[in-house]
């Protein structure tokens, strides 16, 4: 059997010796390795995938004798995850993630598409995936947000929701209800252009680089832990229209490449930071 072995403690010596000795005692081959230590903070960080005959509950016991006792020990067998996928009209975002689902290159059953629109529908019909919309026209905030809830909720052991461009503020309520589930993407000129075509914005301002940033969603706009980000430089013959099709491809990319992070088990969240072997 393979598990993922995620660790998260306060740093002291011999940590890595005792967890191996462990693996060692159950006779488990270590298939791969990573660690850090933040000194700032003093925190351990150790993912390790191993293989080998041993009760799942009973390995993570084991680790935790041999670690201070506040250590956080996740012991997790590798298998897809559940995800929900939240979209409003743009295409590009959750269009990239449903043809890498269909080729095999994500460990994931997407259950759902959520939106508050119809439009992408007939999309998404296309690869037998459910489609549910939930307007908000003529709802208060609160009551959208509540039908949006119970949609998600109607899908069994949902493990990530991801913003493929879902562009309504979620509110507090919404965000503790998932907590460190909500994967989100956005252009990098936030803060720096906010609100109405930040392209525009971008392109009057003259920038010369473009980027996306995937995080985890917290209560406070887009400063949510960043997962992954990524850019491209432009230049004066850039158009406004030129720079935000060159941003969509970047915000797909770097949408799925955080997707995949999470569903590899790959990420430890911790002060508004992430680390991620």
């Amino acid at each position: 059997m393979k598990y993922r072995v995620l660790i998260d403690a306060n740093d002291e010596k011999g940590l890595v010796h005792k967890v191996s000795s462990v693996f060692f005692n159950y006779d488990l081959n270590i298939l791969s390795n990573s660690e850090f230590v933040d000194k700032e903070s003093n925190k351990f960080f150790m993912r390790s995938v191993v293989d080998g005959d041993v009760n799942k509950e009973e390995l993570s016991r084991a680790v935790k004798e041999v670690l201070p006792e506040t250590a956080s020990v996740r012991v997790i067998e590798p298998k897809k995850k559940n995800i929900v996928i939240m979209a409003t009209k743009e295409l590009h975002a959750l269009g990239d993630i449903l043809v890498r689902h269909e080729a095999g290159e994500l460990e994931a059953n997407i259950l759902g598409v959520v939106s508050n629109y119809d439009l992408l529908e007939p999309f998404v019909s296309k690869f037998d995936i459910p489609y549910i919309t939930v307007s908000h026209e003529g709802l208060e905030r609160a009551e959208h947000e509540t039908k949006i809830i119970e949609a998600i909720n109607s899908f069994e052991d949902v493990d990530y929701i991801v913003l493929a461009k879902y562009m309504r503020i979620l509110t507090p309520r919404f965000v503790e209800e998932f907590e460190d589930k909500i994967i989100n993407i956005h252009h990098s000129f936030l803060p720096a252009f906010i609100g109405a075509n930040p392209y525009k914005q971008a392109y009057d301002r003259g920038v010369k680089i473009i980027g996306a940033t995937a995080h985890f969603v917290n209560n406070n706009l887009d400063e949510g832990p960043i997962i992954a980000q990524d850019t491209i430089h432009v230049n004066h013959a850039h158009s406004w229209r030129d720079m935000q099709k060159n941003g969509r491809d970047v915000e797909k990319v770097v949408l799925s490449r955080a997707l995949k992070l999470a569903l590899e088990d790959r990420i430890f969240i911790y002060a508004n930071r992430t680390v991620i072997f």
